[in-house]
């Protein structure tokens, strides 16, 4: 029925059909590299289980807010289905290189792709180092699933009237994630050389790139473009999901170190672990005199912090108030996404689903 807000059911539903189809294509055409090759296939699929499906639904709702705005009559067609697929293949490979990155090993409540591939090779009784190998195996694993998402994207938008607007949407999405990824890892160095006072302002830029564009804004974006958005449209769904996105990642940080565990998926205190240089770092800094600032930057990046040590942590961050002030600003973030939405020339019902969408990012444990 038109104008029913679709269920996050539904979205996942739709695209989990059309990855199983394109899975299974893959499969098809891989047939002749032989059994080996068969194993980082399975790797591949696996890691397209599960998840919240968050960009996808973005994508599907920026689609929507337009192409019901123009027609009331639209419908979603496997077009729109592929490339929020797309957009899910692409996160597996973002996440898939994450963990490697960060020696996580867990995703999800499973075995991050690195341990799991390595435990292949150990039950394989194959030679070698396994744990290399698991390691060497998931940065291809990585890059199979980039390929793939390619390969989905392009075919979902061959001949479409909007190929050239998605493909642009696209490849901006690749670049920034990409930057804003080795800008985290580099904050994780750099921080000790940069002022104290320009950390969280440098938090901020990584959370942008690596999460409020790539999970929230360039979905939308991508979903409107491929609905023929115009650019008053555009700019409209960029004001939502920049804040909205700004706001996704800041309660992200704020689980890194509060989370439960039985509800993230990792362990308690993962990001004080790895050493994560986030806004909720940055201001907890802000507040301690430099004996203490010294004792919080010795312990911080520790694989080997005791649940003593990070509860240590945990007391040390919301005794600054550094905990209050992020969660202040995820709500005057949420706050000026719901403003840009304001007058928006946008389909009424699909800006009912948005604001539910940013309340689903915003206010959530897992």
């Amino acid at each position: 029925m038109l104008g029913v807000v679709p269920s996050p059911v539904v979205v996942s539903d739709a695209v989990a059909a059309r990855l199983d189809l394109f899975v299974a294509r893959m499969r098809a055409e891989s047939r002749e590299y032989g059994p080996d090759a068969e194993a980082l296939l399975d790797a591949a699929a696996d890691t397209l289980v599960g998840g919240k499906r968050l960009r996808a639904r973005f994508c599907h709702a920026g689609w929507r807010a337009t192409a019901l705005f123009r027609d009331r009559r639209a419908t979603e067609d496997p077009s729109l289905w592929d490339v929020c697929a797309a957009l899910e293949i692409f996160q597996s490979a973002a996440l898939v290189h994450d963990d490697l990155i960060d020696n996580s090993d867990t995703r999800r409540g499973r075995p991050a792709a690195h341990r799991a591939l390595e435990a292949a090779h150990r039950s394989s009784s194959w030679t070698g180092d396994a744990e290399a190998f698991g390691r060497a195996a998931a940065v291809l694993l990585g890059d199979l699933l980039v390929a793939w998402s390619d390969d989905l994207l392009e075919s979902a938008i061959d001949g479409h009237t909007q190929a050239a607007a998605v493909r642009a949407e696209y490849a901006r999405m690749r670049r920034d994630v990409t930057i804003g990824q080795y800008l985290d890892i580099a904050e994780e160095s750099a921080w000790s050389v940069n002022g104290d006072a320009t950390h969280a302002d440098r938090a901020l830029r990584v959370a942008s790139l690596k999460s409020a564009r790539y999970s929230i804004q360039q979905p939308l974006a991508l979903g409107a473009a491929l609905a023929g958005a115009d650019g008053e449209q555009q700019e409209s769904l960029r004001r939502f999901g920049h804040p909205v996105g700004m706001a996704f990642q800041l309660r992200d940080d704020v689980l890194g170190v509060f989370g439960d565990e039985s509800l993230t998926g990792k362990p308690a205190g993962d990001d004080l672990r790895e050493g994560k240089r986030t806004v909720l770092i940055a201001l907890t800094r802000e507040r301690l005199d430099p004996s203490a600032r010294a004792l919080v930057d010795e312990m911080l990046g520790d694989p080997g912090l005791t649940p003593q040590q990070v509860s240590f942590l945990q007391a040390t961050i919301a005794d600054t108030e550094a905990l209050e002030r992020v969660e202040t600003m995820i709500a005057d973030y949420a706050h000026e996404a719901d403003r840009a939405l304001r007058s928006a020339r946008l389909d009424n019902s699909a800006v009912g689903d948005l604001r539910e969408l940013a309340r689903a990012a915003t206010v959530r444990s897992a």
